[in-house]
C-alpha cells in the first residue's frame, strides 16, 4: 500500500524550482539569464518541448548525451518531450558527478504545472534525492489582467489563473511598460487570487535569484508564522481564516494557526483522508508542525493528492506552534479548522 508519507529524514535534497507563467510572460528570458550570468550555482534548466521560444542554442557548450547540455557558467540544459521523460532526465542528472545546487523545470505557458509539480512526489527512488522547493509563476504585467479577467466570461478552467492559484511566489514582470497604479491593480488582482505567495517586480526578467531558488523553507516558514503574528494581533480563537477575496469566490485559501503541536498519527490519518476527498479541489497544502514528543519540525507540502511530510530542523527558543494553509477551490472553511482541531496533542 503507498503510504502519502515520506519517512523523516536529514534534509540533503536537491531543490526542485517549477517555473510557470502564460504565454509570452518572461520565462525564456529569464532562463537565458540565468544560463548567462556567472551567479556561482549549479543549476539545471529543463526546457519541454512546448515552451514557446527555445533556449539560446549560442549557449551550449559540448554535449554529454542528447539532451543534456553544459553551460559556461556551469549550468545545465535539457529538454524534456514530455512528462515521463522529465523523471528520468532528472535521475540523469542526480547521477552526474558534480552535484547541482537547484534544478529548475521550466513549463509550457500553456500548460497546467500540478502534473509537473506531482512527478516530485511519486513512489521512485529519485524521490529521494530531489525535493519540490517552489512553484514560480511569472505575469506579464501589462497582458496579464486581460487573461485573468476571461474566468468572469468562462467561469472555471482559466491556465492564467491555475498558474497563479498554485503559486508559492508570483513573479510580475515587464513592469516597466505599465504604470505603478497599474501594477498595485494588478497586485489586488493577484491577491484576489492567491493569498500567501510573496510578490515580486522585474524589467526584461532581470530577478535577484535569491528571491525565486531555494525558497521553500523560508517561504513556508515566514508565510506561516505571518499567520500566526496576524492571529493572535486579531483575535483570542486558536485558529485563523484568510479572508475571502472579491475577485473569484470559489478559489480561496484557509490558514489555521495554532500554538501548541499535534498528534503525528491523528495528523496523518486527516491528511490521508483529505488527499482522497478532496483531490481535485485542494490545490496545494503546505505548513509547519511541531509534532507531540518531536525536537524537529515538521514540513508538510502537497500538491492535489500528493503528499510529502518530513522532518526538518529543530526548533530553537521560540514556541512551539502549527501552522497550515490550504489552496483551492470550494474550499469548506469550518471542516479543515474543525478537522486540524481534532489532531492537536491533549
Amino acid at each position: 500500500m503507498n503510504t502519502p508519507f515520506n519517512a523523516p529524514t536529514p534534509n540533503t535534497k536537491i531543490p526542485v524550482t517549477i517555473l510557470t507563467g502564460f504565454l509570452g510572460a518572461g520565462k525564456t528570458t529569464l532562463l537565458n539569464y540565468i544560463l548567462k550570468e556567472n551567479h556561482g550555482r549549479k543549476i539545471a534548466v529543463i526546457e519541454n518541448e512546448f515552451g514557446e521560444v527555445g533556449i539560446d542554442g549560442d549557449l551550449v557548450l559540448s554535449s554529454e548525451t542528447e539532451e543534456i547540455y553544459e553551460m559556461v557558467n556551469g549550468c545545465v540544459c535539457c529538454t524534456a518531450e514530455v512528462r515521463e521523460d522529465l523523471v528520468r532526465i532528472v535521475r540523469e542528472l542526480v547521477a552526474r558527478p558534480v552535484r547541482l545546487d537547484h534544478i529548475l523545470i521550466e513549463t509550457s505557458g500553456l500548460a497546467d504545472p500540478y502534473p509537473v509539480a506531482q512527478s516530485f512526489f511519486i513512489n521512485d527512488p529519485i524521490a529521494e534525492e530531489v525535493e519540490l522547493d517552489a512553484i514560480v509563476t511569472m505575469v506579464d504585467a501589462k497582458h496579464i489582467a486581460q487573461h485573468l479577467e476571461d474566468l468572469q466570461l468562462d467561469g472555471v478552467d482559466n491556465q492564467a489563473v491555475d498558474q497563479i492559484v498554485c503559486a508559492d511566489r508570483i513573479v510580475i514582470n515587464k513592469v516597466d511598460l505599465v504604470s505603478s497604479d497599474e501594477v498595485e491593480t494588478l497586485r489586488g488582482k493577484i491577491r484576489g487570487l492567491n493569498a500567501t505567495a510573496d510578490l515580486v517586480t522585474s524589467t526584461h526578467a532581470q530577478i535577484d535569484l535569491t528571491k525565486i531558488l531555494g525558497i521553500g523553507a523560508f517561504e513556508c516558514t515566514q508565510k506561516l508564522m505571518e499567520i500566526g503574528a496576524h492571529q493572535h494581533d486579531h483575535d483570542d480563537h486558536h485558529d485563523h481564516e484568510e479572508p475571502d477575496h472579491e475577485h473569484d469566490p470559489s478559489v480561496s485559501s484557509v490558514g489555521i494557526a495554532v500554538d501548541g503541536a499535534v498528534n503525528l498519527m491523528a495528523f496523518h490519518r486527516w491528511i490521508s483522508e483529505l488527499r482522497s476527498s478532496q483531490a481535485d479541489n485542494l490545490y496545494r497544502m503546505k505548513g509547519v508542525l511541531a509534532v507531540a514528543n518531536e525536537d524537529q519540525r515538521y514540513v508538510l507540502q502537497g500538491v492535489h493528492s500528493l503528499v510529502e511530510f518530513r522532518a526538518s530542523t529543530a526548533w530553537g527558543t521560540e514556541p512551539r506552534s502549527s501552522k497550515i494553509v490550504f489552496i483551492g477551490r470550494d474550499l469548506d472553511r469550518a471542516a479543515l479548522n474543525q478537522g486540524f482541531a481534532a489532531c492537536l496533542a491533549g
